[in-house]
């Protein structure tokens, strides 16, 4: 039995059957192979569902799907996504010329079983260069969902190989890329989707199929995803409205959402048409997503979705949230979500957020809460808000939905909103649970509806864990106000007396200021020594954040830092000009923060960015202020994002908010959420301490100063052995491969920790292990390049340094694979490392034989089997080292000779077969001249009649059996020309199949 990437790819194929969807061979699709529509099953579905449209106006609109507007892929696939979704107008003249017009969508999005679902494998595509996807979707034709699969009984290649392979795709087959919806990149245990233009850390398990249950079992993953997403009524929901493109200044970010995103909405939805007033009580409910798990994303699908159903007579939506940092910041996603929400008016003041709330038309309208404020009128103040719109389509959602919302006394702005809106419905969202004390959430929103906590967050990869490490700088106050701290909440610091004024005095109090600064430029640098990123200091004040900036920049070595705060220049000293900043300087400022390449590499904040902002690439956040409840949880959240090679988040504490995290953590857990807010830098001190150890065994055991005292020459063997040993067989090279990946990324965490500094020598010598192991089993190459953010310590290490570079030593770079040169084989023939050099052949071998296959698959398939029965019995232990090497050297010299053979006859590679065949039955032949010009003949002839799937095609093997036949005539015996001619068709079907891909 075979087991290969087939085996996931026919269990896909299985499931989806299961599912209604019809499987057709790619090689059986009636297509060119240039294009990938298919077009006679699209036009087809044109003619069944608009039959009422003549033939004229449906092959215009066939020809509008299927030609795109854009120079890019990226631009032609907004186009395309754009008209799968919102479908396009035909117009066109009846007999009487009277002018006739209809809206055609290219799928029935209504009816989902009006659609054809065709699953089609091994689907062979003429671009740039030709590519044979593994799986296509199509519906109704166009090809929407890419699946590529990688052998799931192969250590050596996983999930990132086959989402590299689709990137591939998109450079070799572009046009596939148009039309592409969803891929899907398995190894038959992994399963993640994603866009065809996003990152390996952007593609995302499907882990449930109906939103309450989430399955955490990887080799299920394949499967939950299939049935999950692709029962064609989800799948069509989806691909409707939970996909959209993002365009940054001209480049265009395509995003779809996760599983809780999808499940998350699809509840919101539900639960909104069914209690909208007058219906019901217009209270939609709450949905409770964890920070950085893009809530704001969700919040745009959701108004898409409701500002298209027809039930809700194009209502209006308004955003509503309470603090203008966090409407900026949501106001820029929905701007850019635009293809899914439409135009988006943002209320600048309260009299312009009543004359958008007083007219009939949908849309919407983002608002800060304090805008439903009362007026100061000529007369007076305002006793009650006016009624602004007794519409029932009118839906209030709700961000962060706090304090804030439960103002119900006279006045209060909750009070206000009911009064301005009175049949308006009301939807929260939050990141953070909602304190019990502010009010009874449910009172407000309703139920929470949907549930997606820090644990399901950080398991799914949605975020990264944040980690704490506390090192606090005493603050010198008076005894009673550190009683009165714990009561103490966050207040405007223009508070000139009370506890608020006594700490913010005694934090910026000049000795601990310097003190605070240098403790974080040392730790900053040596967290940046491993990983790469950036950082936030949140100070008490504003007065503090300009100390602070004074101190670090007064230091050595400290990077390009900036202070991001609110000014007021009648009021603010002169000293603080330079942090003034306009509008668009601030954004600026906020671009250069985010963009990771940037040096500005710090920013010292109070409390702009601490809600509502992101920025991937910051890891770290320096806590000196006091923060309390959601403040301190959003506030922590900011490093939880994801970003590429960036394990986790860390929080360093220089005040003591310990008490206020577990205070949070206990009203977290308590509202219903699983997983800490923030884990123990301890804990991961403990843990990388341990993973030394694991890895350390891995290699046998070493002391650092015995290896650092050896000569040379010792060092250099017991490095051969060690390596040696590693490369015993794959489940041993990839097991060190994964436990020392974990220690490098547990040490990239806890580099800044001085318990950790004695061990980064011991880390810096197996890391050189790993990639003297990763040169020579995985050559590298353009496409192994990485952008990796965590770095390894071994150029710090200069003992470690000493330690033999065996890929320089086998000169792997230069190694030239298609003659296996003499001074290699010499090299080979030593004794000693026998793993190493059977690995090297290994590697050389089948990338030879990847190259070779195609011109000799006869040839290919024998010494291919050679390989595998050769190494299968060195790894069983059945055959000795030098045995495997001699068969090794044995298979390359097989090769070097049909080189030699092929240069020395004049044929070209795929020649070589044929000579082979007929120079093996010269017997027969009466041919004078060489046998060479006979095979160019017969080759030629083979070639000239050779057309798409030609060996599943009777009358074309038949055109090119008469024309080889022809070649043969005369020069073969009668009674032996069959039998012969079978032969070299055999060869040619074997050699030329996959014409025109291969041969």
């Amino acid at each position: 039995m075979s087991l290969n990437e087939h085996t996931a790819q026919n269990a896909a194929i299985a499931w989806l059957q299961g599912l209604g969807y019809t499987h057709i061979p790619g090689n059986a699709l009636e297509r060119d192979l240039k294009k990938v529509v298919l077009e006679a099953e699209f036009k087809n579905f044109l003619k069944t569902t608009y039959p009422e449209v003549p033939e004229t106006a449906r092959n215009e609109a066939f020809a509008q799907f299927t030609q795109h507007e854009g120079m890019e892929i990226a631009y032609r696939n907004r186009d395309f996504h754009r008209k799968l979704t919102q479908g396009l107008d035909i117009a066109w003249k009846d007999a009487q010329g009277n002018e006739k017009a209809k809206h055609l969508y290219p799928i029935d999005y209504t009816h989902p079983q009006n659609n054809s679902f065709i699953v089609a494998d091994e689907v062979s595509i003429v671009g740039k260069n030709s590519r044979r996807t593994d799986l296509l979707i199509f519906i109704n034709g166009l090809p929407l969902i890419v699946f590529e699969f990688k052998n799931p009984f192969d250590s050596t290649v996983g999930v990132e190989n086959a989402h590299r392979q689709i990137h591939n795709y998109v450079l070799d087959i572009p046009q596939l890329f148009d039309y592409n919806a969803i891929c899907v990149a398995s190894d038959g245990l992994e399963a993640l989707h994603g866009m065809y233009s996003s990152a390996l850390e952007w593609f995302a398990p499907w882990k449930s199929l109906d939103g309450d249950d989430t399955e955490q079992k990887a080799e299920l993953q394949l499967e939950v995803l299939l049935h999950g997403l692709f029962p064609k009524e989800t799948l069509l929901d989806y691909l409707q409205h939970f996909i959209f493109h993002e365009d940054h200044n001209g480049k265009i970010i395509k995003k779809g959402a996760k599983y809780h995103q999808y499940w998350g909405i699809s509840r919101a939805l539900e639960s909104s048409l069914k209690n909208i007033k007058p219906h019901g009580d217009g209270r939609l409910g709450v949905i409770w997503h964890t920070q950085g798990s893009g809530k704001s994303i969700s919040m745009a699908i959701l108004t898409g979705i409701l500002r298209q159903r027809p039930e809700l007579k194009n209502p209006t939506i308004v955003i509503q949230v309470d603090r203008s940092d966090l409407d900026e910041q949501l106001y820029d996603n929905f701007v850019l979500a635009k293809d899914l929400v439409g135009d988006v008016q943002h209320a600048k003041s309260t009299d312009h957020l009543r004359r958008l709330l007083s007219s009939d038309g949908g849309g919407v309208i983002f608002t800060t809460i304090e805008k439903f404020r009362l007026k100061e009128l000529a007369d007076g103040k305002e006793v009650q808000h006016p009624v602004l719109s007794e519409r029932f389509n009118l839906i209030v959602m709700a961000d962060e939905a706090h304090r804030t919302q439960y103002g119900f006394e006279s006045g209060g702005f909750a009070q206000n909103i009911r009064r301005a809106l009175p049949n308006a419905s009301f939807i929260g969202f939050t990141g953070t649970p909602v304190d019990s004390k502010d009010a009874d959430t449910e009172q407000v929103f309703g139920p929470t509806i949907h549930t997606y906590d820090i644990k399901q967050a950080v398991e799914d990869g949605a975020t990264v864990p944040i980690y704490y490490e506390p090192k606090m700088v005493p603050l010198n106050i008076k005894a009673q106000y550190t009683q009165e701290l714990e009561e103490v909440e966050e207040q405007a610091e223009d508070t000139t007396v009370g506890v608020w004024a006594a700490v913010e005095d005694a934090a910026g109090a000049e000795d601990r200021v310097k003190t605070v600064a240098k403790d974080i430029l040392e730790h900053f640098n040596a967290r940046t020594a491993t990983l790469d990123g950036k950082a936030m200091i949140v100070c008490m004040s504003r007065r503090n954040c300009v100390k602070m900036y004074d101190a670090l920049t007064a230091l050595e070595g400290c990077p390009e830092i900036a202070v991001i705060m609110t000014s007021n220049p009648g009021k603010d000293p002169v000293s603080w000009n330079p942090h003034m900043r306009t509008k668009d300087a601030m954004e600026a400022v906020k671009a250069r923060f985010k963009n990771p390449e940037d040096p500005l590499k710090m920013v010292i904040v109070r409390d702009m960015w601490l809600t509502g902002f992101d920025a991937p690439c910051a890891h770290t956040m320096y806590v000196d202020k006091i923060m309390k409840g959601h403040n301190l949880m959003q506030a922590i959240a900011r490093v939880n994002r994801v970003f590429e090679g960036k394990p986790n988040g860390l929080v360093v504490d220089f005040i003591g908010i310990s008490g206020f995290l577990a205070e949070a953590t206990k009203k977290y857990t308590g509202s219903g959420g699983a997983g800490k807010p923030t884990l123990d830098l301890d804990a991961a001190v403990e843990l990388c301490l341990e993973q030394l150890s694991i890895v350390k065994s891995l290699v046998g055991g070493f002391e650092l100063d015995t290896i650092n005292g050896m000569p040379a020459t010792e060092k250099m063997k017991w490095t051969t052995d060690v390596v040696n040993r590693l490369l015993k067989d794959d489940a041993t090279t990839e097991g060190y491969l994964k436990e020392e990946r974990k220690l490098s990324e547990l040490m990239a965490m806890t580099n800044s920790d001085e318990r950790i500094w004695a061990i980064q020598e011991e880390v810096a010598i197996l890391q050189k292990f790993r990639e003297q192991i990763r040169k020579i089993k995985y050559p590298p190459g353009a496409q192994r390049t990485k952008n990796d953010r965590i770095k390894d310590l071994i150029s710090r290490s200069l003992e470690s340094q000493a330690i033999v570079d065996l890929a320089a030593m086998y000169n792997l770079d230069k190694i030239d694979i298609s003659i296996i040169d003499d001074s290699f084989q010499a090299i080979v023939k030593d004794k000693g490392a026998e793993n190493i050099k059977i690995e090297l052949l290994r590697r050389i071998i089948n990338d030879e034989l990847k190259v070779r296959m195609s011109k000799n698959i006869k040839k290919g398939r024998k010494l291919k089997e050679e390989l595998e029965k050769v190494l299968g019995k060195y790894h069983k232990n059945s055959l000795d080292s030098i045995a495997a090497i001699k068969h090794l050297l044995d298979i390359a010299n097989d090769m070097k000779e049909d080189d030699k053979r092929t240069k020395e006859l004049g044929l070209t590679e795929d020649e070589l077969a044929f000579y082979d065949l007929l120079s093996a039955n010269s017997a027969i032949l009466n041919e004078a001249g060489p046998v060479q010009d006979l095979v160019h003949n017969v080759v030629a002839s083979v070639k000239k009649n050779l057309q798409l799937d030609w060996t599943k095609k009777e009358d074309a093997k038949a055109a090119i059996r008469l024309a080889v036949k022809k070649e043969l005539r005369g020069k073969v015996p009668f009674s032996e020309l069959d039998k012969l001619l079978k032969e070299v068709i055999e060869q040619a079907e074997g050699q030329y199949a996959e014409w025109p891909l291969l041969g």
